[in-house]
This record gives C-alpha cells, sequence and structure tokens, in this order.
C-alpha cells in the first residue's frame, strides 16, 4: 500500500467523522458492521527487537497465537446506494459494481447502471425510499445536510465526496472509496494509471511552441461559463490555456454567464461545447448564431463537441476530456503553422 493511499483512506474516514457526532470512522449500519479501519493500524512498524530478546519475544508470541481466537474477516458494504454520479463512475471503475444495488436518477454510466436506477431523485432524494433498499452504505457529494442527518440518525454508514477543486481530490476520492469498499489495491492502481496519462498531456502540451491560447467553454447556450476557479477550470489552466470567462469581474461563484458580444469580441482560439446531449448543440448550430461565423474558433473548425456528463464530472474520465483538449489545442497549433 503507497502512502499516498494510506493518505487517501485517512482523509475518507476523517471525512466519515466529519458529518456526525459519532466519534468513531464510520458508523454503524443498521444490519452489519461496515469495515472499520483506524489511523492506528497503519502506523510505522517498530523498529526490531534486540537480539537477546528476539528468542523470548517470538515464544511469547507463539503462546498468544494459540491462546487467541481467530480474528474476524473484514468486512465490506455489500449494499451501497450512490446518490453522486461522479462517485457512481469511480465504485465501478475500481470494481465495486456488484456491490452497488441502485443509483439515483443521474448515475448513467457505465451503461448497466440503468439497471440499477429504482427512481431515486438526485435533486430531492426520498430517504424513505432509500432506507427501503436495506442499505450498508450511502455515497452522495455531501451537498445535503438534511440528508446526510437523516442517515447518521439511522446509523447507516455514510462517505461524502464534495466537488473536487483539482486532480489531487480525484485521487483521493477514489482511494477513500476503493478503501471503503475492499478495492483499494484497484483503486490505488486507476489513480497510477490516471497520473501517469495526465503526465503524458502536459508532455505533449510542453513540447508544443505556441503562444496561450485563449477558449470559451460553454455550459448551455445561454452563454453560462466557468472560471479558472471551478475544478474544470482548473483543467484548463493545467494546460496552459486562457479563459475568457476570467475577465468577469461579477460575483458569479465561478459560473458567469456571459453575452453573445462579450464573446464576439473576445473572440476565442478554441470553442468547447459542453452541452450536447442535453442541449443539441453542435458546431452547426454555433456556426449559425448571427455573427458567430467569424470568430476564429468557428472559421478554423476549432468548436469542439464535448461529452456533457464526462465535462461535468472529476471522476476517472476526467483524463478523457483531458487528451480531447490537448488534440483541440495541437490541431489549433498546426493549422497555424500550416497558414504561416
Amino acid at each position: 500500500m503507497t502512502r499516498k493511499a494510506v493518505a487517501g483512506l485517512i482523509a475518507g474516514l476523517a471525512l466519515v467523522a466529519a458529518c456526525g457526532s459519532d466519534p468513531e470512522p464510520v458508523a454503524e449500519p443498521a444490519t452489519e458492521p461496515a469495515p472499520s479501519t483506524t489511523e492506528a493500524e497503519f502506523s510505522e512498524p517498530a523498529a526490531d527487537p534486540p537480539a537477546e530478546a528476539e528468542a523470548e519475544a517470538t515464544e511469547e508470541a507463539v503462546e498468544a497465537d494459540s491462546e487467541a481466537e481467530p480474528d474476524a474477516e473484514e468486512t465490506y458494504p455489500s449494499r451501497i446506494v450512490s446518490l453522486s454520479p461522479t462517485a457512481t463512475e469511480m465504485l465501478y471503475a475500481i470494481g465495486a459494481g456488484d456491490q452497488v444495488i441502485a443509483v439515483d436518477d443521474f448515475s448513467n454510466y457505465p451503461a448497466e447502471t440503468a439497471d440499477k436506477m429504482p427512481g431515486i431523485s438526485g435533486y430531492d432524494p426520498n430517504v424513505e425510499a432509500i432506507l427501503a433498499l436495506e442499505p450498508d452504505l450511502i455515497v452522495t457529494e455531501g451537498s445535503n445536510p438534511d440528508l446526510i442527518e437523516q442517515i447518521e440518525r439511522v446509523g447507516i454508514a455514510h462517505w461524502a465526496g464534495p466537488a473536487a477543486v483539482g486532480l489531487d481530490d480525484v485521487y483521493a476520492q477514489i482511494e477513500q472509496l476503493g478503501a471503503a469498499t475492499g478495492h483499494l489495491d484497484t483503486a490505488v492502481a486507476l489513480t497510477t494509471d490516471m497520473a501517469t496519462r495526465v503526465d503524458a498531456v502536459l508532455t505533449r502540451i510542453a513540447e508544443l511552441d505556441n503562444e496561450p491560447l485563449s477558449y470559451y467553454h460553454e455550459l448551455d447556450p445561454t452563454y453560462y461559463s466557468v472560471t479558472s476557479e471551478t475544478f474544470i477550470g482548473t483543467v484548463y489552466r493545467l494546460l496552459g490555456l486562457v479563459n475568457i470567462a476570467d475577465a468577469i469581474e461579477e460575483e458569479s461563484y465561478g459560473y458567469p454567464q456571459l453575452s453573445a458580444e462579450f464573446i464576439l469580441e473576445a473572440d476565442p482560439d478554441l470553442i468547447f461545447l459542453a452541452c450536447t446531449k442535453y442541449c443539441g448543440e453542435t458546431i452547426d448550430t454555433v456556426a449559425a448564431r448571427p455573427g458567430w461565423d467569424t470568430l476564429a474558433a468557428v472559421a478554423n473548425g476549432n468548436v469542439i463537441e464535448l461529452d456533457d456528463d464526462i465535462a461535468s464530472r472529476w471522476g476517472p474520465r476526467i483524463v478523457d476530456h483531458l487528451e480531447q483538449v490537448v488534440e483541440a489545442v495541437e490541431a489549433v497549433v498546426a493549422g497555424a503553422a500550416a497558414a504561416a
């Protein structure tokens, strides 16, 4: 187990404990006990005993083992209800999908989650309906304090994964869920692979010889966007892109509504459409907007249609988004070189 994994596990258990008044890391479920893992189990091993005491210590240990009861096998949740689309993706990616019995109505990936949608609303979940499923772990984004209070009141274990700030948060949450479900090794392997792919993406960006490119990330056709203070904004900033929405000074909590005039004046090098599935926005619909055909991104074919879900979640597929963005940047650079 890596130090990074251990840190993620401890942080996850601390997060669960912080949600309620129970001092134990994980609340006791209504049926069988949740995995009880403490920081003490992961402390550094003590120094080797002195040579003269080693034989005596070994003899005492053998006697103790012969009299002690065998340790009970560690148990992990087998009836998980996920009310977070991002966490659902994480659970399946680490191999805990078979332990998931139900998901909310926004958890649409992977495809097999469709068979586990009992009609629980992601916006306004019905606690009675959730409890009727007899879960032993409920996973949420931690944004509904009333729901969390009710979960704790009945003594069901709860894990919360709030919106990530950066990629390190993504890795930590994946490893926390791995530790909580008995798939820590798979989780660590996943985060290691993700980090390797991110490094490869950053290498590709570093090899490009170009001035920083500007971009507009469109959340919907009413021109809502994101600033670099949001998670998805930090992803673009990691690649050296300049966000036109950062010029908006009004308080928007990271999600300003721009105007067509502002976007036309900014003339971004790249446009990323993050509402293609749910809004039906395409390269053609953008080009058909009044005056937008004059934008550099539209004229040069640098309007990128994203998968709405990948671009709005901080799960394992965020690296797919990074790779798609880098391909777009490389296309802009190659086009400029060809035109020079």
